[in-house]
């Protein structure tokens, strides 16, 4: 089908060249359309008259046209080169590069290439979810300071997308495995009226009004880190701080956005970058 439409343009480009370019074809179309039209006026003796005269001469100024187009493309050989190549290059551009432009959003392929270990984990087993933690966990005086409203939070691991539950479960146990983290998930879907109600409270928590982030669509989730039986957010912990940095590191592996690297950094986020559903994800 592309190519069909290149050489659709190409004709098109062509005929349009030779008209602006050529006298004599552009005389000997003028005098096919006059003919046409002679024709369709209905007298026939004088049309025919008329043909005869016009094939007559049109064979001449064929005749003529073939040894001075000639001529012409010896003398300008070189702009019709140009010419051709400038119709030519563009459309052969956008086919070439077309399977190239992939959107903002997360390529399989990146995985396969860059960490084969994790690629054959989201491929095989199935993570379970951990346990959930006591309600009080998130309700203490110093989880408040860093995380208002955290304890009304959505921490329900089946309101997130399957995929992107797959990619944080095993995020979370190399962060385990490799580097002696254990985290936790603090929030995952938020619903619209949460997200602006959080809006409301400025920067500092979130720039992104309703429809806006990704936990209305189940594909982000917020996590930190349990140390002692305590849960810790603030980076201002130095021991945190390391653990949002190799949090980042994982994030990328396993195929996911960090919020780490925003200009208003959010250390503890994380998103699935894909195509959205046509209807948003609506909490139970």
């Amino acid at each position: 089908m592309m190519w069909i439409a290149i050489g659709g343009y190409f004709v098109l480009a062509c005929s349009l060249a030779a008209l602006l370019l050529l006298p004599a074809f552009r005389e000997q179309v003028m005098g096919r359309i006059m003919r046409a039209t002679q024709r369709l006026s209905g007298v026939q003796q004088s049309a025919q008259r008329m043909a005869r005269h016009n094939a007559q001469q049109g064979l001449a100024q064929a005749g003529g046209a073939a040894l001075g187009g000639k001529r012409w493309l010896q003398r300008h050989w070189l702009g019709v080169a140009v010419a051709v190549a400038l119709l030519l290059v563009p459309p052969l551009i956008v086919f070439s590069l077309r399977g190239w432009h992939t959107l903002d959003a997360y390529d399989d392929t990146s995985i396969a290439r860059g960490d084969s270990v994790v690629a054959a984990l989201l491929q095989g087993e199935q993570l379970v979810p951990p346990p959930p933690l006591p309600p009080e966990v998130f309700a203490t005086a110093e989880v408040e300071s860093v995380r208002p409203q955290l304890g009304s939070a959505d921490r329900r691991w089946d309101q997130l997308d399957a995929d992107f539950r797959q990619r944080l479960l095993l995020a979370y146990r190399l962060m385990h495995d490799e580097h002696g983290y254990d985290m936790v998930l603090i929030e995952g879907y938020r619903s619209p009226e949460r997200q602006t109600q959080l809006a409301r409270l400025g920067a500092q928590v979130t720039n992104a009004a309703a429809w806006q982030s990704y936990h209305q669509y189940g594909l982000a989730a917020d996590s930190a880190f349990m140390r002692a039986g305590k849960l810790v957010i603030s980076e201002r912990d130095a021991w945190a701080a390391k653990g949002y940095e190799l949090y980042g590191e994982v994030a990328q592996r396993v195929g996911l956005t960090w919020g780490g690297h925003w200009q208003n950094a959010d250390l503890g986020h994380v998103e699935l970058r894909k195509t959205l559903p046509s209807r948003p994800k609506v909490g139970g």
